[in-house]
């Protein structure tokens, strides 16, 4: 079946395009550390003081063991701090975000003291049209992935094929070459294909080798020092040119 596809082979260009323009849309992820998942669906409306001249809403990323110096520092952060404004919006393992009011003018200086105190600010702007937009868009890849992800395995299956034999016409193009730098012109050996059973394979190598001894006598009489250009170890140089080849590619203990 390999010397059948190796016979017919013929490289073709690639089946997509090289032009063909690549995704570029980022979707904010919502897994993940509160240091950077997305926020959007962790905070409503209420949440946040809208519509103010003066006052904003921050969301602030403090870790578990901080929760105690948060609540007992945050309104001495800054001046203009709203008292009794923070609020635990969520937590994951590791942190919990909490929101803090206050007013514009002294943001800066709020977000320098917080990070001197190891609070994370994020950078958030609440906006119901920005956010609506945002789920719409992620509906909207969900759905465009589930239309596409059987064209996906369609394409695959389709080429895996090509791209198997291409793969194993490499390795037979390998073998040649290494033979020819062991062995020497004229050429004077076959290719061969060999799958033993696992509790074979010990047995297949010791008879192998006792066959093709006479191909390289160094290995008998002791250390064989490294080919040079042929990249094998020790312990993969054997009498005969060998290369593995996985087979099934969900186990990569199967082998050729």
């Amino acid at each position: 079946m390999v010397e059948c596809a190796l016979r017919s082979f013929v490289l073709s260009q690639p089946a997509l395009p090289p032009g063909a323009p690549l995704r570029s849309s980022f979707v904010p992820g919502v897994r993940g550390s509160l240091l950077v998942r997305s926020l959007a669906d962790l905070v409503c409306k209420d949440h946040f003081v809208l519509g103010s001249e003066y006052l904003t809403t921050l969301l602030v990323v403090v870790p578990k063991i901080l929760y105690k110096d948060w609540y007992s520092k945050y309104e001495k952060l800054s001046d203009m701090v709203v008292p009794y404004s923070s609020q635990l919006v969520f937590e994951d393992n590791e942190h919990g975000l909490f929101t803090v009011t206050l007013f514009y003018k002294v943001v800066d200086e709020f977000k320098l003291h917080c990070r001197e105190n190891k609070f994370v600010v994020r950078e958030f702007v609440y906006d119901e049209n920005a956010l609506l937009a945002g789920k719409n868009e992620i509906a909207k890849l969900e759905s465009d992935k589930k239309k596409q992800y059987g064209l996906l395995i369609r394409w695959l299956k389709v080429n895996f094929s090509e791209a198997f034999t291409a793969w194993i016409h490499v390795k037979a193009l390998r073998l040649f070459v290494e033979s020819v730098l062991r062995y020497g012109l004229p050429v004077n050996f076959q290719g061969m294909l060999l799958q033993p059973q696992k509790k074979t394979a010990k047995r297949l190598r010791e008879v192998l080798n006792q066959l093709y001894s006479h191909l390289d006598t160094s290995i008998a009489q002791g250390p064989v020092d490294e080919i040079p250009g042929l990249n094998m170890g020790q312990q993969e140089y054997y009498p005969y040119v060998y290369f593995k080849i996985c087979i099934d590619m969900a186990d990569t203990h199967v082998r050729l």
